[in-house]
């Protein structure tokens, strides 16, 4: 039975939020990664008003704190957890098979929540300043875009899957290169378009630099992870995402002046 037009955006919302989709719409998960970026779009809209909001209700650390709360929500913490587990894998001097095996484990350990508590914080203080800042809120829409951006590099033909990861199997291969291109090109337009809108040419250039630096950042994620695991799990990808968005929010935060 082929697949329903609209299968591949409906099987990224199921996976990568609270939301339910019809069952006819979640036949696999050949769509997950590719759709994530657009998927992205809505997280990161919704983090973003709930900032605002929260900042001229209360307080820009407020309107932070309530928008990595929403966004936690909204995807039932699956990176935040993703993130906390690799720290556990990458963190102790261990061998491979074990590393993936207290990754598989249901706990977290020392270095998962330090990391985990770490990432919180030095999200919530970037997110602050920029709140703070004239077109601010754009840098939390962009870092939630940007994390399931680095994530869908991930699918590429010829990235490296952990032993015993099932979601990196079943997603593995399913972003083509034109694809990926085609959404980076949007993700850094766009950004730039914002940013030019919200404060001329010095808040574009912050934004898309924040947005590439992001990037880098998920990708030393992937390349120590698969020096030490072997390849990318279902965990990194999580972890991925997370370390897009702390990059984007600190260095964004660093040039909040101009913004």
């Amino acid at each position: 039975m082929s697949r329903p037009r609209w299968a591949g955006p409906l099987e990224s919302v199921a996976l990568l939020t609270v939301v339910r989709v019809p069952a006819a719409g979640t036949t696999s998960t050949r769509g997950v990664l590719p759709w994530a970026p657009l998927v992205g779009l809505a997280l990161g809209a919704a983090a973003a008003g709930t900032g605002v909001l929260g900042a001229h209700l209360v307080s820009p650390l407020a309107g932070a704190v309530a928008a990595l709360a929403v966004l936690a929500w909204l995807t039932r913490a699956l990176h935040l957890d993703g993130l906390a587990d690799t720290a556990d894998g990458l963190g102790p001097l261990r061998g491979r098979e074990r590393a993936l095996q207290v990754m598989h484990q249901g706990d977290v350990g020392p270095f998962g929540v330090v990391t985990l508590v770490l990432g919180l914080l030095l999200q919530a203080a970037a997110g602050a300043a920029l709140l703070a800042a004239d077109g601010g809120w754009l840098a939390l829409w962009t870092a939630v875009v940007v994390a399931r951006l680095a994530m869908a590099r991930t699918g590429l033909p010829g990235v490296r899957t952990a032993e015993g990861s099932s979601l990196g199997r079943a997603v593995a291969g399913t972003v083509s290169m034109p694809w990926l291109a085609g959404w980076v090109v949007l993700v850094l337009a766009g950004t730039a378009a914002a940013g030019w809108a919200a404060g001329g040419p010095q808040a574009a250039a912050t934004l898309t630099g924040s947005a590439a630096a992001g990037l880098l950042g998920a990708e030393v994620v992937r390349v120590r992870a698969t020096a030490r695991l072997g390849g990318v799990t279902g965990d990194v990808m999580g972890a991925m995402g997370e370390a897009a968005a702390t990059v984007v929010l600190l260095v964004a935060a660093a040039c909040a002046s101009v913004l």
